[in-house]
C-alpha cells in the first residue's frame, strides 16, 4: 500500500491512506509526506489474542472493522476520486458502501489470490464456519462461502447501510469484491488460469527500499559467510513453541549463521554464540540479497521479496494464504516449502539442506530476473485513468 501510494505520488496524485493505528507502513508513509488517517483499533492486540478458527469476538471485531469505514472512511473520502479497499471482508464491504454513498469509484484490490473465487481452490473458511472436509466440488463450495458470508456480515452491514441512507446489499462477499477485482501479485509467483475470474493483475506493489542496513547487522555480514535469515513476520505470540531453539539449531546443523528476525512472536536469542544476529524491522530487500536462504512464514510480501531478491526459500506455512504460497515457490523450484507449520530441528535442517543446494540458488536468481517491480506504477496509471 506504501508503494501504490509512493507511485501515486509521482504521478502528480493527491493521496490520503486509511489504516489502522498500528500498521508498520504508516511511519514509512509519513517520512515522504504522504497523508495518513488512523482508521479502527490496533491489528495487532485482535491478532496476538484470536484463536486460529473461532468465533469468539467475531461480532465485535466485526462492528469495529465496519463501523471504520463509514465513520472514519467516509469522512476521510469527501473529495476523493477514487476509492481502493483492501483487507477483511467486513472492512472492505463497508469501504464499497462509502464510495457508493458518496459516488466515486470504488477499486477492490487483494494481494493473494486465495480470498478470491476460482473454480481451481476451496474457499478459506471463516471463523468458526468450517467447509464440510468431504466436499470437493470448488464451484459449489465457493457457493456455500457466498451463502456463510451473508450469514456473518449481512445483518451487520445492512443495518449500516440503512442509516447511512443506502438500500440493502444481497450478496456481500460478491459486492465488495466486484465482478473485476483486482490482483497485486507477480505473474510469475502468481500466474491465472485461463478459467480463473476476471481480474486486473498489476503485479505486486513494490516499493523499492533505499534504507541502510543497521551498523551492527553490517558488521556481522561482513564477519563471515552467508546467513540464513528466520523469521515468522506477524505471526503472533502463536508461533510455533521453541521454534527459535528449533530454527537455530536447524541452521547450524548447515554449517550456516543466523539472522533471526523478533517479528510479533517476540522471537529471540537462544544463547550467546556469535553466530546469531538478532533483527527488528529491517529492509528486507537489501538483507535477503546478502542471506543464503530466507527461512519464512509464507506471506505474499514476504515471497515476493525473497524471490525478487534470488534468494533460496524455506516457507514453514502459519495459515491464510501462505500454503498457497509455498506451494508456489516449491512449484517453481527456487526453494521448499515445510510439510505443515510447527518444524522439528530434522525436519527443518532437510528443507533446508534441498534450498541450499548450487541448482536451487541458480533457479532462484533466474526466476528473480523475471519478476516485475512496476506493480505499483502501473496500478498507480489505471487508477489515475478510471479518474479521468
Amino acid at each position: 500500500m506504501a508503494g501504490l501510494a509512493v507511485a501515486l505520488r509521482e504521478l502528480g496524485a493527491g493521496v490520503r491512506v486509511c489504516a489502522p493505528p498500528d500498521a508498520e507502513f504508516v511511519q514509512r508513509l509519513a517520512g515522504v509526506g504522504v497523508e495518513t488517517v488512523p482508521a479502527g483499533q490496533p491489528v495487532r492486540p485482535v491478532v496476538s489474542t484470536v484463536t486460529p478458527g473461532s468465533a469468539v469476538g467475531l461480532a465485535q471485531r466485526v462492528a469495529e472493522l465496519m463501523g471504520a469505514q463509514f465513520e472514519t472512511v467516509a469522512a476521510a473520502a469527501v473529495g476523493c476520486d477514487v476509492l481502493v479497499a483492501t483487507g477483511p471482508l467486513p472492512a472492505v464491504t463497508g469501504a464499497r458502501s462509502v464510495a457508493e454513498k458518496l459516488g466515486i469509484r470504488y477499486v477492490h484490490a487483494s494481494h493473494q489470490p486465495v480470498a478470491l473465487p476460482s473454480p481451481h481452490r476451496r474457499p478459506p473458511a471463516r471463523r468458526g464456519r468450517p467447509l464440510p472436509p468431504e466436499a470437493s466440488d470448488n464451484r459449489a463450495l465457493w457457493e456455500l462461502d457466498a451463502r456463510i458470508a451473508d450469514e456473518m456480515f449481512g445483518e451487520e452491514l445492512n443495518g449500516r447501510r440503512a442509516a447511512f441512507g443506502l438500500p440493502p446489499v444481497d450478496g456481500v462477499r460478491d459486492y465488495a469484491f466486484t465482478d473485476r477485482p483486482w490482483l497485486a501479485t507477480d505473474p510469475v509467483l502468481d500466474p491465472r488460469q485461463p478459467t480463473d475470474p476476471d481480474v486486473v493483475q498489476t503485479g505486486a506493489w513494490i516499493r523499492p527500499d533505499e534504507r541502510p542496513l543497521p551498523a551492527g547487522l553490517e558488521a556481522f555480514l561482513d564477519a563471515g559467510t552467508a546467513p540464513v535469515y528466520v523469521g515468522l513476520g506477524s505471526t503472533p505470540v502463536g508461533a510455533p513453541q521453541d521454534f527459535a531453539r528449533v530454527a537455530v539449531d536447524a541452521v547450524r546443523a548447515q554449517g550456516r549463521r543466523v539472522v533471526l528476525s523478533r517479528g510479533w512472536a517476540g522471537l529471540d536469542l537462544v544463547d550467546d554464540q556469535d553466530d546469531c544476529f538478532l533483527v527488528g524491522e529491517v529492509n528486507q530487500q537489501a538483507l535477503f540479497r546478502r542471506a543464503a536462504a530466507v527461512v519464512h512464514h509464507g506471506s505474499a510480501g514476504t515471497t515476493t521479496t525473497a524471490t525478487g531478491a534470488g534468494t533460496p526459500q524455506v516457507v514453514l506455512p502459519q495459515g491464510g494464504d501462505a500454503p498457497y504460497w509455498g506451494g508456489r515457490v516449491a512449484d517453481l523450484g527456487i526453494g521448499t516449502a515445510h510439510d505443515g507449520p510447527t518444524p522439528t530441528t530434522g525436519s527443518l535442517s532437510l528443507a533446508l539442506e534441498a534450498a541450499l543446494t548450487p541448482q536451487t540458488r541458480a533457479r532462484a536468481a533466474a526466476v528473480a530476473a523475471t519478476i516485475r517491480t512496476d506493480g505499483a506504477t502501473v496500478a498507480a496509471k489505471l487508477l489515475l485513468d478510471a479518474a479521468g
